[in-house]
């Protein structure tokens, strides 16, 4: 009779729990819905195919990082070194390409490498020399921005050439016709290369954390270390396996950052860690670990793009954005504080 009540007893817990995601996730996008009607209003140019396709474009850094970040922030660590390493990424990228005379394809695929090499590293501090993730990827952080100012003298690298612009600004299903004067009229914008690679990297994360053996683990890994262990998972293995992942994600961001201005800057991506963060927490992955969804994060990622477009729109300068996003991110954590302690 104990049995059986105690597995009722976790049955409702999963139920709670899976209750609340739902609720947190539903939360999220009705503020998403509720940013679109506020902006709309606000801006006629807001609600157009054009509007639609530029904020996609820039969501995409965010959500890249954010899809990293959800799965190391559900083992329970935090990855802050991504904005340094999309920075040494791209420029190691543009470095190959240009100096070296690679072809743009594998000058990305270096880059991206790199990203992963970080990401390696990250891991091996916190499984192997029980640093805190903290202290572990700050490390990362300011060792990845020194290399790339290092490598670069801290310069742009530019003169990379067309090629070079095609991942971040070419697009699929782009339709131009061609007026009686000669002129081209753009009819349809097409879908941007970054955004196609968005969805199938979040359609394919979340397949693995949903479908998988290795997503399962690391969910256990983030609800129980110790329980995961006994259970025979390799935890060592499944959070070094988040933060490569974490990296290579920041690989891929740098190479198409860098692909979208055709100029390689060592100072990119200041801050974007707290961009990754702020989209898995506002998509309610949880910060004590265990909790955390890619539609979720996709979703807390549009939120941050929204507003800050809208925002944009509205004349509002960069400093009170700022002030607005930080308000944002100190409300969320707020709210998941609040939700782990009931």
């Amino acid at each position: 009779m104990a049995e059986i009540t105690e597995v009722s007893k976790q049955k409702s817990g999963a139920l709670s729990d899976r209750k609340k995601d739902i609720i947190q996730k539903f939360a999220a996008l009705g503020s998403l819905f509720m940013l679109i009607a506020v902006f709309s209003a606000t801006s006629s140019a807001f609600f157009t195919i054009d509007n639609g396709m530029t904020v996609a474009l820039q969501v995409t850094s965010i959500a890249f990082l954010g899809i990293g970040a959800t799965c190391v922030i559900i083992t329970g660590g935090i990855d802050l070194s991504v904005g340094s390493v999309l920075a040494l990424a791209g420029v190691v990228a543009a470095l190959a390409v240009k100096d070296y005379g690679m072809p743009v394809w594998l000058g990305m695929i270096i880059g991206i490498l790199t990203g992963s090499i970080c990401g390696f590293i990250n891991g091996l501090l916190v499984t192997k020399m029980k640093l805190p993730p903290f202290i572990a990827t700050l490390g990362m952080m300011m060792i990845a921005r020194g290399v790339a100012l290092q490598i670069t003298g801290a310069r742009a690298v530019s003169g990379l050439g067309e090629s070079f612009g095609e991942l971040g600004n070419g697009s699929l299903l782009r339709i131009v016709n061609i007026g009686d004067d000669g002129f081209p009229t753009v009819v349809f914008p097409g879908i941007p290369y970054p955004v196609i690679l968005m969805i199938l990297i979040a359609l394919a994360v979340s397949f693995m954390l949903n479908r998988s053996v290795l997503g399962r683990h690391i969910y256990a890994v983030g609800s129980n270390a110790d329980a995961a262990r006994l259970s025979g998972v390799n935890v060592s293995r499944i959070v070094s396996f988040t933060y490569v992942l974490s990296g290579t994600l920041a690989g891929l961001t740098g190479c198409v950052l860098m692909s979208r201005l055709v100029t390689a800057q060592p100072n990119e991506g200041v801050m974007y860690e707290l961009d990754a963060i702020a989209s898995a927490v506002i998509g309610g992955t949880s910060l004590i670990g265990g909790v955390g969804t890619i539609s979720g994060t996709a979703i807390g990622a549009f939120v941050i793009g929204i507003l800050r477009n809208g925002l944009n729109m509205n004349g509002v300068s960069a400093f009170t954005q700022q002030i607005i996003i930080g308000l944002v991110i100190l409300v969320t954590v707020w709210i998941d504080q609040l939700r782990n302690r009931r």
